[in-house]
C-alpha cells in the first residue's frame, strides 16, 4: 500500500487505517525534467525563411499599457519567436511560459538565453555575456544603473575571450539535460558569434534577403518604449530582469517545437494545463496568424487556442505588417474564439480591421 510504513496482511486492518487516515500521504510521483517536458510537448521542426535572432517588431512595447490594464498576473504565457518574449513575461509575470515555435532553432536560441541568464545576476553582467563583452567590476554590478548607463558601459567594454566564454556556455548547456548533438551546439555557437560579431548594431535578417530599413536594431529594441514614450523591456530593471531570471531558474521557460496550427503541441500543453489546475493569462503570436491564413491553417489554430483552459480576461497580442513597421495590439482572446465561431472574423483582415471601420 503506497505511503504506509509497515505491512498490513488483514482487509479489516486495511478498512480501519482507511477510515481513521483518509488523509494519509502518498508517495509523489517524480516531476517531470526540463528535457523530459520539451520532449514531450515538441513536434518536428518545420521551416522559416528567417533568422529570428531578435525580433522586427518596433512597435512590441506599445501594448504594455493595455497588458498592465488588464492585470492578467499569473497565470501561463505562451510566446513566439526570441526574447521579445521576456518583456512580456516581465510585466505579465505568468507562473510558467512556453515559447512555441516551429523552428528547432528558437528552441536552440532560447537554451544559450538561459545558459546566460543562469550565469548572469544582473543586466550588465547578461548584456556583456551575450554580446561577448567583458564582465564589469563588482562596483558595476552592485550599482542600479539605468539602461542608458548599461548600454553605455557594456559598449565600452573590452571583447572577452571567445573560447573561454563558448565552454562556460556549453557546460551551462549540458546542466539542463536537453539531449544536444554536436551540430546542435555549432549552432548555439553560430548565433552566439552572430550577437558577438554585431553588438547592438545586430538586426532581423531573412533569408537571401537584406534587411528592411526599417528593422530595428538590437539596441533600438531594447531602448524601445510605449506609445507614451516609456522603456519596458525586461533589461530596463533589475526588477524586471530578476523576474525572467527567476523563472529560467525554476526551469518555467519551456522552448517547444511546434506549430501553433499543429496536432500536438498546443494540445498537449492544454493537457499540462489542465493537469496542474493552471490557465492562459497571455498568447503573444507576433504575426503568425497571417501565415496560417495563406496555409488555411488559422481555423486549426483558432480551436487549439479553444482548447486552452484560460482566465477570463486573457489576452492576445498580435504584430501586423504591412509595407512598413510594425503595429502591434491586443484583443480577448474569447472575442477571437467567438468572432470566429460566430463569422464575424471570416478572414485574418476581419480580424485585423475590425476595429479600424
Amino acid at each position: 500500500m503506497a505511503g504506509c510504513a509497515w505491512p498490513v496482511t488483514a482487509m479489516g486492518v486495511v478498512g480501519w487505517l482507511v477510515a481513521i487516515t483518509p488523509t494519509l500521504p502518498l508517495r509523489a510521483e517524480k516531476p517531470p525534467s526540463f528535457a523530459d517536458r520539451i520532449h514531450a510537448l515538441s513536434e518536428p521542426p518545420g521551416y522559416f525563411d528567417t533568422d529570428n535572432l531578435i525580433s522586427n517588431e518596433s512597435s512590441y512595447l506599445h501594448v504594455i499599457p493595455d497588458l498592465l490594464e488588464q492585470r492578467p498576473a499569473g497565470g501561463v504565457y505562451i510566446g513566439v519567436g526570441p526574447d521579445q518574449n521576456f518583456s512580456y513575461i516581465a510585466r505579465a509575470r505568468p507562473a510558467v511560459a512556453y515559447l512555441v515555435d516551429i523552428r528547432r532553432d528558437n528552441l536552440l536560441l532560447h537554451l544559450l538565453f538561459k545558459a546566460l541568464f543562469d550565469a548572469a545576476p544582473t543586466r550588465v553582467e547578461y548584456l556583456c555575456l551575450l554580446i561577448g563583452r567583458s564582465p564589469p567590476p563588482a562596483e558595476m554590478r552592485a550599482k542600479d544603473l539605468t539602461l542608458p548607463e548599461v548600454i553605455g558601459w557594456v559598449e565600452r567594454a573590452t571583447r572577452s575571450d571567445r573560447e573561454v566564454l563558448r565552454t562556460s556556455v556549453e557546460r551551462r548547456l549540458r546542466a539542463h539535460g536537453v539531449p544536444l548533438s554536436p551540430q546542435d551546439l555549432q549552432t548555439i555557437a553560430r548565433f552566439h558569434s552572430e550577437f558577438i560579431e554585431a553588438g547592438l548594431e545586430l538586426q532581423f535578417r531573412s533569408h537571401g534577403r537584406p534587411p528592411n530599413v526599417y528593422y530595428p536594431t538590437l539596441r533600438a529594441l531594447l531602448m524601445a518604449t510605449d506609445r507614451a514614450g516609456r522603456r519596458w523591456s525586461y533589461l530596463d530593471s533589475e526588477e524586471a530582469y530578476r523576474f525572467v531570471r527567476m523563472l529560467h531558474g525554476q526551469h518555467a521557460i519551456i522552448p517547444v517545437v511546434g506549430d501553433l496550427s499543429g496536432p500536438h503541441a498546443l494540445k498537449a500543453i492544454a493537457a499540462e494545463l489542465r493537469a496542474n489546475r493552471s490557465a492562459l493569462s497571455v498568447i503573444y503570436v507576433s504575426n503568425v496568424e497571417n501565415y496560417l491564413s495563406r496555409g488555411r491553417r488559422f481555423r486549426a489554430f483558432v480551436e487549439n487556442l479553444q482548447a486552452l483552459p484560460r482566465q477570463p480576461r486573457a489576452l492576445l497580442i498580435r504584430s501586423i505588417f504591412g509595407g512598413g513597421p510594425s503595429v502591434s495590439e491586443v484583443q480577448s482572446v474569447d472575442d477571437l474564439i467567438a468572432g470566429v465561431a460566430e463569422e464575424r472574423y471570416r478572414s485574418h483582415g476581419d480580424i485585423i480591421y475590425r476595429n479600424r471601420r
